[in-house]
């Protein structure tokens, strides 16, 4: 079942629960308030019996039945049953004069003054009536017809307007559920012409101010995501082909160079040194992409334990002296001294931390003319803050903001060996982490790599 349906089939019975609830309690008030009525009617009129049973205690009961003829108002099938104070019949407007109220009936009368009964026979009102120091016990009992006639009316025309009610609101429903889902069919039309070739060019139409409105825009902004998206792939596709390209088609040239002739075994050492050259750049390729690739998992999928940064800085600057040696250097201090070991300590993968440090650092090193880095160490009530400067050319202001773009490689570093893909991988790593990282870069004085990692 489609929503237009639903809405209209929620509408209809809604309003139809509420329309028959209505319905219930008028009907129940009417038949309550028919009750009451017929109930005071028939205690009055016992009351005006009992006055004239007492007024009249010396005149016939032949008499007495022609005056309720003339002077009661008739009521259906009543019965009238007048006792004296001990039980006595004094009256009864039965033929069958041997018929008798049962003596607890009238012991309750007695006692309480007055007795009020219904069921499927009719209403029955008996009280006990004093004046000028004479009591009886007057019963009387009928049954309701032309109220309970009306009842049945009542209940006739409630039906009848309920039944016509629903069909006018399942119109009604259907109709507006329609209107209703216009917008939401127009959406879904415009949104089964979209593809991957096309995502730029197609805008969902976003009419007024209300959710739906709101969801197409929501639905524009996700399509610019999109779009960017697939541009980023594609841009990564094309480059990592081209990085890949790139050292395979070197190797191929000079080997192809180096068998089209006999050479000595001096010139095959170049040739092979040259050839290793670019299987390692390949290799280091492979690993990048390799890393990015783990980078992009979600972060339920790696295991994080408590790790002490400093320790881990230590180790990764050792690597990187022995990759540099003789002339890599990395000194490392602390801005304070930290009073628990808890703010130097935080929740995190130790693979992918060494990743990232690693990267800084070879970059800081690679970058600086004296191949060195400085890192410091420094802490706040949230985060374990890294900064990683380096002693370098710097990087434009307008590249700043690419820098942790896939292969984008800044203007200044075009002759230094790499393929622009360590920046990106440390953001990804910081991002699966919840930390931050930021670049402050002035042109010609160096660079500066900040990393902030939640502490435990």
């Amino acid at each position: 079942m489609n929503i237009k349906y639903k809405i209209a089939v929620y509408y209809t019975l809604s309003a139809a629960l509420l329309l028959i609830a209505f319905a219930g309690l008028s009907y129940y008030f009417s038949a309550e308030s028919r009750r009451a009525e017929y109930q005071d009617r028939l205690e009055y009129r016992a009351r005006s019996i009992g006055s004239v049973i007492i007024e009249n205690d010396h005149v016939q009961i032949s008499l007495l039945r022609k005056l309720d003829k003339t002077t009661f108002q008739d009521l259906y099938r009543e019965t009238i049953l007048v006792y004296s104070e001990n039980y006595d019949l004094l009256y009864t407007n039965m033929r069958d004069t041997a018929v008798r109220t049962p003596k607890h009936l009238l012991d309750y009368v007695k006692q309480h003054k007055s007795y009020l009964h219904n069921d499927s026979e009719g209403e029955t009102a008996g009280i006990f009536y004093t004046e000028d120091n004479v009591s009886v016990l007057v019963i009387v009992s009928s049954f309701d017809k032309y109220g309970f006639q009306n009842l049945q009316n009542l209940r006739r025309i409630l039906v009848i307007e309920l039944l016509v009610a629903v069909l006018l609101l399942v119109g009604v429903g259907y109709f507006f559920a329609k209107k209703m889902v216009q917008p939401i069919d127009r959406l879904v039309q415009q949104v089964d012409s979209i593809n991957a070739n096309n995502l730029q060019d197609v805008k969902v139409d976003v009419h007024g101010k209300d959710e739906i409105a709101q969801l197409g825009a929501n639905f524009n902004t996700m399509l610019q995501r999109l779009s960017h998206s697939f541009d980023l792939q594609k841009s990564f596709v094309s480059n990592a082909s081209h990085e890949l390209r790139t050292p395979l088609a070197a190797i191929i040239s000079q080997l192809q160079v180096a068998l089209a002739k006999d050479r000595t075994g001096a010139e095959y050492a170049v040739v092979l040194h040259s050839v290793l050259e670019d299987a390692q750049s390949l290799s280091d390729l492979s690993n990048g992409l390799l890393q990015l690739a783990q980078s992009e998992l979600s972060r339920k999928e790696f295991v994080f334990t408590p790790v002490r940064v400093d320790e881990l800085l230590w180790e990764t600057g050792e690597q990187i002296r022995e990759k540099r040696r003789p002339v890599g250097k990395v000194e490392i201090q602390f801005l304070r001294e930290p009073e628990l070991d808890t703010y130097l300590t935080s929740n995190g993968n130790e693979t992918l931390l060494k990743v990232l440090f690693l990267n800084l650092l070879d970059n800081a090193c690679k970058f600086s003319e004296d191949q060195s880095a400085k890192v410091t160490i420094d802490f706040n009530d949230k985060y374990i803050i890294v900064h990683v400067k380096d002693h370098g050319l710097g990087i434009p202001q307008e590249e700043q903001s690419r820098v942790f773009e896939p292969f984008f490689r800044g203007s200044n570093g075009q002759m230094t060996r790499g393929h622009g893909l360590g920046l990106s991988i440390c953001k990804k790593i910081i991002e699966l982490h919840e930390g931050k990282i930021s670049l402050f870069s002035i042109p010609g004085e160096g660079s500066t790599f900040t990393v902030q990692l939640p502490h435990v």
